[in-house]
């Protein structure tokens, strides 16, 4: 049984996939040590959500998208009721274009 103020968070299989991606890139580019450390910063800072609207709108994709901003990544995630849904991670570095439509 939940508690009544619990906060739930699904990963959509596309922000798994942007996770996979970032973590490739570094680990080439930089070090897997440096990887795995980014990639931990963006788990934990999703999962240090206290509560739901505790982030931004995102200025891009406006409502009901929000944003959590880690390093040169803006994590992307929709609130329904008491889930958060991580749809995205976004290196802010490249054109917002580049962004996925939902």
């Amino acid at each position: 049984m939940s508690k009544p103020n619990e906060i739930f968070i699904i990963w959509d299989i596309l922000a798994k996939e942007d996770l996979k991606s970032i973590f490739d890139f570094n680990k080439t580019n930089f070090s897997e040590i440096f990887a795995s450390q980014t990639l931990d910063e963006i788990v934990q800072k999703v999962e240090s959500v206290q509560f739901l609207k505790q982030f931004q709108e995102d200025d891009i994709l406006g409502q009901p998208y929000r944003r959590i901003i880690v390093k040169n990544y803006k994590i992307i995630y929709t609130v329904k009721g008491n889930t958060i849904q991580i749809l995205q991670i976004f290196d802010v570095r490249q054109n917002p274009s580049k962004m996925r439509k939902f």
